[in-house]
């Protein structure tokens, strides 16, 4: 099968300084004091997927899961090693990525389009569809710098899901969507993965890693500790699905309505 991501021994370097200010910076040279440290946030990854897979990342907070998928995305290079891919990415790595606070929804929904190399022809055939899955009513036509998480989540991830790609990558973006919301990204996702096409899937949510996803990899503070089944994953992991809410039933669905978005503003 043809290969879509390839991973070779990749890490990605990070600083963190200490001190702000010259003054600062000066001072505490003089007093012998460290100015700054050096972290790997992805350390020496190796992995390859093959196209059509849908794989889920899973890990503790601060293990590097969103600094690889943007290695992957191209919005960062590695220090170290390499991350090829093959075709078209797409997707959602970070809530509100590419939005303008001053522009509104619909003057977005172009330019994140066109992030993710859609022409304006294209979106204009498809802008229907994405204004429908995103469900924002009327708030369309405020700036998006008034949304709440999860109305820069749904506008967002519903550009992303309408795009032309090879390989689709989600950075927990069902972290801040409500149950109907949730419920209609799973679908789309089966859709997605139904097309043959590449999934990275980053998530704490066992279930629905389970539900879309064939195989796991998991980060430990920046290594890859496991690479394998979902369900042997989730068990090295020894995460449960208590606080998985996407195919639960304990409560109501909350309703979708305009009302309801406008209060997040």
């Amino acid at each position: 099968m043809t290969q879509s991501i390839v991973c070779e021994h990749a890490t990605k370097r990070f600083t963190m300084r200490y001190h702000r200010t010259i003054k600062q910076i000066t001072i505490a040279a003089m007093r012998r004091q460290q100015i700054s440290d050096t972290f790997d946030a992805v350390k020496d990854v190796s992995f390859s997927i093959e196209q059509g897979e849908s794989v889920g990342v899973m890990g503790l907070n601060g293990s590097g899961k969103s600094t690889l998928l943007k290695l992957v995305s191209g919005v960062m290079k590695p220090d170290a090693g390499r991350v090829l891919t093959r075709g078209r990415i797409a997707g959602l790595i970070a809530t509100g990525a590419g939005f303008h606070p001053q522009l509104t929804g619909r003057d977005n929904v172009y330019l994140n389009a066109a992030i993710l190399g859609m022409s304006e022809a294209e979106t204009n055939r498809k802008f229907g569809q994405i204004v429908e899955f995103a469900d924002i009513g009327r708030f369309l036509d405020t700036p998006v710098g008034n949304y709440s998480s999860g109305m820069f989540s749904r506008l967002g991830f519903a550009v992303a899901v309408h795009t032309d790609c090879d390989i689709f990558l989600v950075d927990e973006v069902l972290a801040v969507g409500d149950r109907p919301f949730k419920r209609k990204c799973m679908a789309r996702m089966d859709e997605i993965r139904s097309e043959g096409r590449t999934m990275l899937y980053v998530s704490h949510a066992p279930a629905s890693v389970r539900k879309v996803c064939d195989r796991v990899l998991i980060l430990e503070k920046g290594a890859l500790g496991f690479d394998g089944p979902v369900d042997e994953g989730i068990a090295y992991l020894k995460y449960d699905d208590d606080g998985d809410d996407v195919n639960s039933e304990d409560s109501e669905d909350v309703d979708d309505s305009d009302e309801e978005l406008g209060a997040d503003i």
